[in-house]
């Protein structure tokens, strides 16, 4: 079965589920990671799978920032085309960035679901926070707006993996 999927996805658990099962709908909690390479060239486990930050990160700022994510909140500011007919509240119940090395950050997020590309958007703004664009405080403001036009740019793809689901 693993050699039929792409060489970015990995099998680390099967079960039997029910006929009725819904990979998408019975999910309860989503857990995504952005990889971000804060100095020289990644290594090669890192190649094309992490940010290459273009300046230096305060992760303190980037912290406190992350912090305003906790909790239910409607998230339309941080969601790309959010639908007027679907619900933009979410609950997200960890967000934080974690020091792996001198060289590699990662921000890690678990919530109940997520917006289309709400992970790049939550990280682009986020890195406004960590380069002293915006202040903690201003990111929570542009999270409370829910508007996408009060948020920052989504980041690049290129550093963002969905890496658990919990049913």
């Amino acid at each position: 079965m693993q050699q039929q999927l792409p060489d970015d996805i990995w099998i680390v658990d099967v079960d039997e589920v029910a006929p009725d099962f819904d990979a998408r709908r019975s999910a309860v909690r989503r857990w995504y990671r952005y990889a971000i390479w804060r100095s020289g060239v990644p290594t090669a486990d890192w190649q094309g799978r992490c940010l290459e930050a273009p300046r230096a990160l305060d992760v303190d700022a980037l912290r406190a920032g992350a912090r305003a994510l906790l909790g239910r909140h409607d998230f339309a500011s941080l969601a790309t085309r959010p639908s007027a007919e679907r619900s933009t509240l979410r609950t997200v119940f960890a967000a934080d960035w974690l020091e792996v090395s001198a060289s590699l950050l990662l921000f890690e997020i678990c919530a109940d679901a997520f917006l289309k590309q709400m992970v790049r958007a939550i990280v682009g703004s986020l890195l406004w926070v960590g380069a002293a664009r915006w202040t903690p405080e201003q990111f929570a403001t542009a999270v409370s707006k829910a508007d996408r036009r009060a948020a920052g740019p989504n980041a690049p793809a290129v550093g963002l993996s969905l890496y658990r689901i919990d049913y």
